[in-house]
Parts: structure tokens; sequence; C-alpha cells
């Protein structure tokens, strides 16, 4: 991997990236969304283009235009590759393959012949058209619409073929079909799996699962395991159509899906945009509310600005004033929809699932740090410094903190160093901490419960000397990178946690950040520096 990837991999915020399944969305500096993908892990394969030692051109060229990452995670990767399907239509990305001709024939015909056949249709204009059969459609995709095709044949052995032959061809002899053009199957018996066919089409899979289940019941206990082995599998597909259509709602009008948590006197929100009954796309809003009904203030000002669908799935009612506003600017009828259960309450505990995640993600991981370093309270707020300087010139730090275990970036701040003139790391940390607390102190203002310090012993004693003079007491701890070893004061020997310790991985993740941080910084200086 070349030092430009390294370099810009350092400039790239993965810190809040979830270990989730769903959508990773890259954009320029521009804001433009340049490339979106799925994952069954988001963070691992995120990660992975940063880290890879050899890539192709294009990938290259993705990699350095990539200025922010966002995710919006899912239940499955199924969802996640129904989701990928949504925003790629959406925004083009131009590191996405582009197949413009794949979305025009989204749809199944059920052909209404003696034996019909499942078949690609080509468009919905001939919906009625006598003759031609039945349409069902749109799928998300022509993907997902060749996927459930292949499902259907397989499962209930059709027939493929556009003419009956004279004899079986190789799909009966492998078990995928049962050959009517050789009378293995009467039309009777033969329509009955169409029956099942068209009731999956129709998105009726629950009912067909549970008839099937008590069918393979049956054949088992009447012996008879070949024909319950062949309903298990029949079973076990159709239960993974179900799961793919469960993203695939078919409507013919848009939703907003809202859900929020108060915590600390802070409304964390988030809105899903669902565009004619698939997802594409999500905000998130970050408020102080000013008193109680802060969620229809919040409604009143997001849809001045916003286009208000036929219908918001909430969590709680919504005051006739606000309703009476979204009625007035949509110009027609606004449902307001507080769902107990169902589809509609499944998608409004995903925003709750991504709430969690996005401004709550990591507390288990606070809680695992607390246990690790035998603290009485939970490390909610953690501030941590690091020094970057090149070959001995341009010496800057940088300080970033967490809070509930995520970035807080409108508390970072950067330093020049000032009254360091050669290279001393454990000067320059005495520096930098004195300045800090030095000022936190002066305005009162919160102190973090955890000081997190980017070296070793010697690092450590310089930060804490300084907060020992200034008799602010804090407790500090450092990380040094070789061995990922945990320095704490009167210790006479290293903290050592497991790789896989959560504590461990929470502050590796607080280190990386000061140190991506500090290092825009310097490039930053000396480009100016160079430019002067």
């Amino acid at each position: 991997m070349s030092d430009n990837i390294n370099k810009h991999r350092e400039m790239i915020d993965l810190s809040g990236v979830p270990d989730n399944p769903g959508c990773y969305i890259f954009s320029d500096d521009a804001g433009k969304v340049i490339y979106v993908g799925k994952a069954k892990n988001l963070k691992k394969r995120v990660k992975s283009y940063f880290q890879k030692k050899e890539l192709d051109a294009k990938t290259q060229g993705l990699v350095h235009a990539i200025n922010a990452v966002d995710f919006i995670i899912t239940d499955t990767e199924v969802e996640a590759l129904v989701l990928e399907n949504t925003l790629i239509k959406k925004h083009r990305p131009r590191y996405n393959i582009n197949l413009k001709e794949a979305q025009k024939y989204a749809y199944v015909r059920l052909t209404d012949e003696s034996f019909p056949r499942l078949v690609v249709a080509r468009g919905h204009r001939d919906r009625q058209v006598p003759g031609k059969g039945e349409l069902f459609g749109p799928f998300v995709s022509a993907a997902a619409r060749d996927h459930i095709l292949a499902v259907l044949n397989k499962t209930f052995k059709l027939r493929t073929c556009a003419r009956l032959p004279k004899k079986a061809c190789l799909r009966y002899h492998i078990h995928l079909c049962h050959a009517p053009c050789i009378d293995r199957i009467d039309e009777t018996n033969y329509g009955e799996k169409i029956k099942q066919a068209r009731q999956v089409l129709k998105g009726d899979t629950q009912e067909l699962i549970v008839r099937m289940s008590g069918e393979m019941k049956q054949a088992s206990e009447e012996l008879n395991f070949e024909h319950a082995l062949d309903l298990r599998d029949q079973i076990g597909a159709l239960k993974g159509l179900r799961e793919r259509q469960n993203m695939e709602r078919d409507r013919k009008y848009d939703e907003d899906i809202i859900h929020y948590v108060v915590k600390n006197s802070t409304v964390y929100l988030l809105l899903f945009n669902v565009h004619r009954g698939t997802l594409e796309n999500k905000q998130v809003f970050k408020f102080e509310p000013t008193d109680e009904d802060f969620f229809e203030e919040f409604l009143v000002q997001y849809y001045s600005d916003n286009k208000v669908p036929a219908e918001l799935i909430v969590p709680q009612p919504v005051a006739d004033s606000a309703v009476s506003f979204l009625k007035l600017k949509a110009g027609k009828s606004v449902h307001v929809t507080v769902p107990q259960r169902g589809e509609k309450k499944q998608l409004l505990d995903l925003v709750m699932k991504n709430i969690e995640i996005t401004f709550f993600g990591d507390i288990e991981k606070l809680r695992d740090l607390k246990a690790a370093l035998k603290m009485q309270e939970t490390p909610e707020v953690i501030e941590c410094f690091d020094i970057s300087h090149i070959s001995g010139t341009g010496m800057v730090a940088s300080m970033v903190q967490f809070r509930n275990a995520l970035p807080d970036k409108s508390n970072y701040r950067r330093y020049r160093i000032k009254t360091v003139t050669s290279v001393d790391d454990f000067a320059a940390i005495a520096e930098v901490v004195r300045r800090r607390y030095t000022r936190l102190k002066e305005e009162n203002a919160e102190l973090p419960d955890l000081i997190l310090i980017d070296g070793g012993i010697g690092q450590l004693n310089a930060a804490t000397a300084e907060l020992k003079a200034l008799r602010v007491r804090i407790p500090t701890i450092s990380l040094a990178k070789k061995f990922e070893e945990i320095y704490v004061p009167g210790a006479d020997e290293p903290l050592v946690l497991s790789r896989k310790s959560k504590a461990l991985q929470l502050l590796q993740r607080v280190r990386d950040e000061a140190h991506r941080f500090a290092i825009t910084y310097n490039r930053l200086l000396r480009k100016k520096e160079l430019l002067d």
C-alpha cells in the first residue's frame, strides 16, 4: 500500500463505523456521494479499503477521493443488499457499476399456458393485455427479481423451456423440473405448484410456510423422509425470500419514520426517508429541547423546509395543531401513525437501533473500561492528547474528546507548541496539558472523567506532574502503541489487556483519532507555509 494511501487513511474518521450489517456511503470533499457498498460487518469492510496492500487503479482513485464516511445499519445482510440498490439509484455514484438497463425490467410474468412459466417481464404497460398472463412487481432491482425467479423455479420445480420438448431435459434429471413434457405431472398438480408460486409473488409467504411446515411434519410421521426433506428445503428457500421481501414494501406513497431518545437533557433524533416502500436515506439530529413539546416543534421546523410525505410513522401521538400544519404544508391529507405491531413497528424499531449505534454504540466498551481500570465512576468523557512533528519541525498537539464513547468534535482542540524548541515529546505534552486544564479551571468548566496520553511512562509522568501542579485531580493513563500497554500512575507494571478487550478497543479508537487529528493539523500548517 502506498504512503499516500496510508496518509489518507489517517485523515479519514472511521471511529464511528459499527460492526453491524448495513450500507456504507463514501463522499468526496464537495459532499457528493461517490460510492455505496453493502457489508455484513461495516467496520471490517470499510477498513479494508485502507488496509489492502495492493489496490487496482480504480479503487486507488476511490480511496483518494474519499473525504467522509457515513452508514445506515440494517437488521440483515439481505436488507443491506436492497438498501444498497436504492441508494445507488438515488445518488448514481461515479465509482459504482452503472446498470441503467437493469432498472427497467424488474417484473415477473406468470404465463397463461397449460403448464405456466415464470419469465422476465419487459415492463408494466401491458399489465392488462389479454393472453399475456399475470404480472408481478416491480421489484427493487433486476437482481432482486432474478433471485426470486430462480428460487421459485427451483423450489417448485417449474418448467422453464419456451416450448415443451418431446423428451425430458437436463433439469428433470437433476431434480429441478417436474417434467410435464413427459407427463411426470398433470395439469392439476402442476397448477397447485403454480398456486404456491403465485402466493409467494403476492407476498403471502408466511401462510405458505406454515402450511408446508405442517405437511413436512406429516410426511416425517409417515416415514416419507424424502418428501419431508424436499419440503424442508423449500421452506428454507421461502424464508430467505420472505426476509428479502421485508424491505420491498410495495407502496404508492412516501413515508418518513422518526424516532428519538432523550438523554442528559439532549434529544438524539433520527429520521428515515422511505420512498414508495423502500428505505433510501437517513438524517440525524441532536439538540437541546426547550420544553416538553419539542417533538412537535421539530416537526414544524423540519417540514417547513422539506417535503411532507403521505405518512409519518412516529413513536408518540402528535398534537392536532402540528398535524394541521403538516396537512396545510402538504396540501393534502397526511397520516400520522403510532404503530404498536407489524411491519411499521419493525421499521420504527430499526430507526431506534440506528440511534443506539449512531449515538450510543460503544456504551458497553465504557463499562468494560471502567472495570479494567477499577474506576469508581464510568468515564463518560475522555480527553486524549497526541504530539505530532515531521523530522523534528512543526511540532503541534491535538486534544480530542469522546463523550459516551463517541467523538464529540465540537470539543476537539489543536495547539501549536510554544515553549518547546527541540524535539521533546515530554515537554510538549506537559505544555498542552497545562494550557488545557488551566483554562478549564479558570472558566470553571466541565472536566473530563479520564485523560488518555498517547505514549509511555515518560509522557504519562509529564502529564500527571502538570495536573498535580494545577491541583486538578483527573484519572490519567497512557497507551504505548508498540505493545498496546496501558501505564497507570503508581503501578509497577503496565496493564496489558487482551486484543479482543472492548476496553482496549475503545482506548485504541480514542488514541487513533487524536493521532489522526494531530497529523491533519500538522499537514495543514505545512501546506500554509509552502503557500506563503
